[in-house]
């Protein structure tokens, strides 16, 4: 195997198909490898652990067709290392020579019959909008848990019935829910849950993509955007039945800037690293945002709404609370409340197709 490739334009690649590759401690030390396959002039980059894989291809000036599995890490940094220009990559009998200007790395490769062998979903392709699934997604993931003790809430339900397409997310004190409408990935009745980590890395691929072509099989999904691909093992389990959580009614409603409430929170949050909790004194034309650090200080700002409904004292996770403002879209937020013990609903002004689910913390 030898081709040649711009510095920046492989070490791209290189980086987008790294994220697959597992930097865990394995019994399969080939997970943290990259396979290399060049031929016709089209390099292709594999990266996988089992559970997530991405591959794409690059254009290169192909010399001698062949594969090779290399350290993805290290591979990834001797190329963005190298001087700025053309990098030519080859296999000896022992080594992957790599080479820019007048440096030169070998790097011994894994066995490439070790690399496991890669097999796509049966389902049949469904082109969606990419920005439509992006808009979804950054929306929505954020609220999926991180805890692999729980394995369903690390995933992301998308389920289709008569009401639209819906993308679901919740780590247990939050729930995010997005309707995509009739955006036709899965017929009624159908449901698959997809990990949230495959998703996030979906994500950074979707903005240089103007449709995406998805595939769901039985125990597994594909994302194909141009040349990129990407597939992740579907999380099997059932997911909570998130509608009942979701109030029926809201006695009391704040409307506020969302920009105005997420600069307060920034400054606010800088003394509630130890607290974890923001308190909102509802009521009259302003909230006020009040932290108490136990040993440190307190910080408090006043920032204009409008409320109606009962005045309430209630507290929430700072963090978890910033992430669903910045979540919606617009320039005003509602938060719908019941009492402070109950969850609450934030929702963009004029906008049905998103909300973000919140507990509150006592205080």
């Amino acid at each position: 195997m030898k081709f040649r490739c711009e510095r920046d334009i492989l070490a791209d690649a290189l980086v987008t198909a790294s994220r697959a590759a597992t930097s865990r401690t394995s019994t399969h030390p080939v997970l943290a490898g990259l396979r290399l396959d060049v031929s016709d002039d089209q390099l292709t980059l594999t990266g996988t652990d089992l559970e997530l894989t991405i591959r794409l291809s690059v254009e290169v000036g192909m010399d001698t067709e062949g594969s090779a599995v290399v350290p993805a890490r290290l591979v990834t940094d001797i190329v963005r290392a190298l001087p700025a220009g053309t990098v030519t990559v080859e296999t000896n009998s022992d080594d992957v020579i790599i080479s820019a200007g007048r440096a030169q790395f070998a790097v011994r490769p894994f066995a490439v019959d070790d690399y496991p062998a890669q097999a796509g979903p049966d389902g049949e392709p469904v082109s969606i909008d990419a920005a439509l699934l992006m808009s979804a997604l950054r929306q929505v993931v954020r609220a999926a848990s991180t805890d692999e003790a729980r394995p369903v809430l690390t995933g992301v339900l998308i389920s289709a019935d008569e009401e639209g397409l819906w993308v679901v997310a919740t780590d247990g004190y939050r729930l995010a829910v997005r309707n995509l409408g009739a955006a036709g990935l899965l017929t009624s009745g159908q449901s698959v849950l997809i990990p949230a980590r495959a998703l996030s890395e979906l994500q950074r691929l979707l903005p240089a993509a103007d449709h995406v072509s998805v595939r769901f099989g039985s125990r597994s999904a594909e994302f194909e955007l141009g040349t990129t691909y990407l597939s992740t093992r579907l999380i099997d389990g059932d997911f909570p039945n998130y509608r009942n959580l979701l109030p029926s009614s809201h006695p009391n409603t704040l409307t506020i800037g969302r920009e105005a409430l997420l600069e307060a929170l920034r400054r606010v949050r800088i003394l509630a690293q130890d607290s974890r909790v923001v308190r909102l004194s509802l009521g009259g034309e302003v909230v006020e945002l009040t932290v108490v650090a136990q040993d440190v200080g307190n910080a408090s700002e006043a920032v204009d709404a409008r409320y109606e409904g009962a005045e309430m004292v209630v507290g929430f996770n700072p963090d978890f609370l910033a992430a669903g403002a910045d979540a919606l879209d617009g320039d005003e937020l509602t938060v719908e409340l019941n009492d402070p013990g109950k969850p609450v609903v934030l929702r963009g002004v004029g906008d049905d197709d998103y909300l973000y689910l919140l507990m509150p913390v006592r205080v």
